[in-house]
């Protein structure tokens, strides 16, 4: 996802680049109160934005931005201002990447092209991503706008909407895709699949379909991402059998299933207790010539071991290690514990030492695992439990 998403946003950044023009911008309100107001507020009487004073630089950024940029009496041109602001948020300066574009547009009347503007409201975005506050990404919308009357475009929505999706924030993602509509931009697909993949972090199924049929009750066709984005949103609520129907509709679209597609319908089964429907599936999987990748394998491990058939897991578990892929640390662990469970500690021991060599996990984590797994075991032992 996320390759496709620098893709998009730089294919439409280009769009916007070649034509020159964007979807037309109410004119800079007089008292602004940017995109920021619904999100922080619920009154209807709105206090106008007031930028606060412009900060000076810091020596660091004076001296990141001495050999970038022509003398104070000079104006710098847009590209020289662009790479200045991301030599300063490569250092973790953003905030001085903020105030230089200030005072080169106070000083020269320099305003930042699209390019800059979209890259500081990334660059914000994962900043505050930690701390799930877009506040200080809201208020840079909001100076932008009355300083240099530039506002939001596809670009800049798109991105918000990936990072409030990302912070699971999908009430805040559904506002500002009603934004986007109403500032004359139509969302695409990647913008809906966003969505959709947020509401599948939440297991909210139902929220998943909803937005697929939002997407084309709007005109836009879904892609192979939605196809994969629903089917995964549907199995990981519990709906496999629904899911199962929508591979047809997939297909009626023009897509063939992937190994994605079929995968999360067999994680879907594993985690219902229909292990040997999932290798069904993997068969059919096979017999449409789609190959199985290591995600696909771990999934029939987990499915194994929870329906406590140890030795099929281990069949598997040889396929991954003939194929020099990697344990998943949950199959891993699922295994090891079962391993241990059965009394069958050579093997545990044998996937311990191929998960270390293969760095399918970290060192701690398969350490501490074997060790946790062996102290159940001596205690099933102590209590009669285990032999």
């Amino acid at each position: 996802m996320a390759k496709i998403a620098a893709s998009s946003i730089r294919q439409i950044t280009r769009t916007i680049a070649s034509t020159n023009s964007l979807a037309p911008s109410p004119p800079p309100p007089t008292t602004a109160t940017a995109i920021k107001t619904a999100a922080t507020t619920t009154t209807t009487d709105l206090e106008p934005y007031t930028p606060p004073p412009i900060q000076p630089l810091t020596p660091a950024a004076k001296t990141l931005i001495s050999s970038l940029l022509p003398p104070p009496h000079t104006a710098p041109t847009i590209a020289a201002a662009d790479r200045a602001v991301r030599a300063l948020c490569s250092v973790n300066l953003p905030d001085d990447a903020v105030s230089l574009l200030l005072h080169l547009h106070e000083i020269h009347s320099l305003t930042p092209d699209r390019y800059t503007y979209n890259f500081l409201v990334k660059h914000f975005c994962n900043r505050h991503r930690s701390s799930l506050s877009f506040a200080s990404v809201y208020d840079l919308i909001s100076r932008f706008q009355v300083t240099f009357g530039l506002f939001p475009d596809l670009v800049t929505y798109t991105i918000l909407i990936d990072n409030v999706c990302n912070s699971k924030n999908l009430r805040e993602a559904t506002r500002l895709l009603s934004e986007l509509t109403k500032a004359g931009f139509k969302p695409d697909a990647y913008v809906y699949n966003v969505i959709m993949k947020g509401y599948c972090s939440l297991s909210h199924g139902n929220e998943v379909l909803r937005v697929f049929r939002e997407m084309k009750e709007n005109g836009v066709e879904p892609d192979i991402v939605t196809f994969n984005t629903l089917v995964f949103g549907l199995c990981k609520s519990g709906r496999v059998k629904e899911a199962v129907k929508y591979l047809d509709v997939m297909e009626e679209a023009g897509f063939e299933p992937d190994v994605v597609a079929y995968t999360s319908i067999m994680n879907g089964l594993c985690r219902q207790g229909d292990v040997l429907d999932a290798v069904r599936v993997l068969g059919q999987m096979e017999a449409k010539g789609c190959k199985p990748n290591a995600c696909s394998y771990n999934t029939l491990v987990y499915g194994f071991c929870k329906a406590r058939l140890v030795d099929r897991a281990m069949e598997i578990y040889r396929v991954i290690k003939e194929g020099g892929m990697k344990l998943e640390s949950a199959s891993y662990a699922t295994l090891l514990r079962g391993l241990c469970k059965e009394g069958k500690v050579s093997e545990a021991y044998e996937v311990f030492d191929y998960a270390v060599l293969s760095k399918s996990v970290s060192d701690v984590t398969a350490y501490s695992t074997l060790e946790a797994a062996l102290k159940w075991l001596k205690k099933a032992r102590e209590h009669g439990l285990a032999f």
